[in-house]
């Protein structure tokens, strides 16, 4: 499993937004997806893109497939994992996909580009990415960063859209530090002593490094980070045409989290049918590190599962990346979400 919420994950740009327009109010097989006249779906079929790798970290989509909670709310949904050199978005805004798990920074990258992107649910409550250093490292806070050198996958995607929040928080500009693009060599570049600090994620990269027997330590980005993570993101034309729908598959997603955190084991059996390899006890050891690490993300500070988004995050987020440089143009934060479909 590999850096950004498992590999790079490119945004796909310019004339698809057109493309959106016609399609997104399609299933996968180019049909309409019809509501019933009490505004509950009927049978619908939308398609959930979960990015590239089959991973632990999905297993309240595959829990929530498993135990038939789709079902009961009259959505026969298929999971998707994309091609590795296939755009973030592109299945989206294409028909092929109606739903897809992303960053709410990329989200925003996205309408900055004109794509018509919505987000309707929160999937990873916390932001996930962290400075990692060794164990014995004199670097201590972000602060101490300054003349060291850090290694990230590029300048793309949740890692580089965290080091901005680091530095920025600190006080320190890019000159202050030594930026080095690794590529997926988190560990190895760590270990080796190429970098001095790593930017990584708390529920893959450091969980690696234990599994791996490597002592680490994890500095928080800031104090609060300006930035939405991972959440579940839709089309507005999607929207306007399936809202009962979108509210099921937001729903079904939030009841998915609740089932895993009540039975992280049984989350683990459920899993196997859908991650290559996690049969095996030693695959199986892994996943269960990496998900009670997740577990901490997809549910609230004090516990509770919800899927609600804030929309003063959202707000806190453009503005960060605009003046960051991160979007090329404002956004309005208030168009890029809505609370209004999901229970809780």
């Amino acid at each position: 499993m590999k850096g950004e919420f498992l590999m790079k994950r490119t945004v796909f740009l310019g004339t698809v937004a057109v493309m959106a327009l016609a399609l997104a109010g399609c299933n996968g097989k180019g049909e309409s997806t019809d509501l019933t006249s009490g505004g509950t779906p009927a049978v619908g079929t939308p398609t959930i893109g979960l990015t590239y790798i089959p991973n632990i970290q999905f297993s309240p989509f595959y829990v929530a497939l498993d135990k038939g909670i789709y079902n009961a709310k009259g959505v026969k949904a298929s999971l998707r994992h994309h091609g590795s050199n296939e755009g973030l978005f592109t299945a989206l805004v294409s028909g092929q996909e109606q739903y897809v798990i992303a960053g709410g920074d990329e989200l925003m990258q996205a309408r900055a580009e004109g794509l018509d992107l919505v987000a309707i649910a929160s999937y990873y409550r916390t932001y996930p990415v962290v400075v990692i250093v060794p164990a014995d490292s004199s670097i201590k806070t972000i602060a101490d960063l300054k003349g060291h050198s850090i290694g990230l996958p590029g300048r793309y995607g949740e890692s580089w859209f965290g080091l901005q929040v680091a530095l920025k928080g600190a006080g320190l500009t890019e000159s202050d530090v030594k930026i080095t693009e690794i590529g997926y060599t988190q560990q190895a570049a760590l270990t080796t002593k190429k970098v001095d600090a790593i930017i990584g994620f708390a529920n893959n990269d450091a969980v690696q490094f234990g599994l791996a027997g490597v002592v680490v330590r994890q500095i928080p980005l800031a104090r609060t980070v300006p930035l939405v993570s991972i959440s579940l993101v839709t089309t507005g034309a999607e929207l306007k045409a399936h809202p009962a729908l979108a509210k099921a598959v937001a729903d079904g997603m939030v009841e998915g989290i609740a089932a895993v955190k009540a039975d992280p084991e049984g989350a683990i059996t459920t899993s196997v049918a859908q991650v290559p390899g996690l049969a095996d006890e030693n695959a199986k050891k892994a996943a269960a590190a990496t998900l009670a690490a997740t577990l901490k993300i997809l549910v609230s500070a004090d516990g509770t599962v919800s899927g609600k988004l804030d929309p003063a995050q959202f707000a806190a987020m453009a503005t960060f990346m605009k003046a960051q440089g991160l979007l090329k143009t404002v956004v309005d934060p208030n168009a890029a979400m809505s609370t209004a479909y999901v229970s809780k």
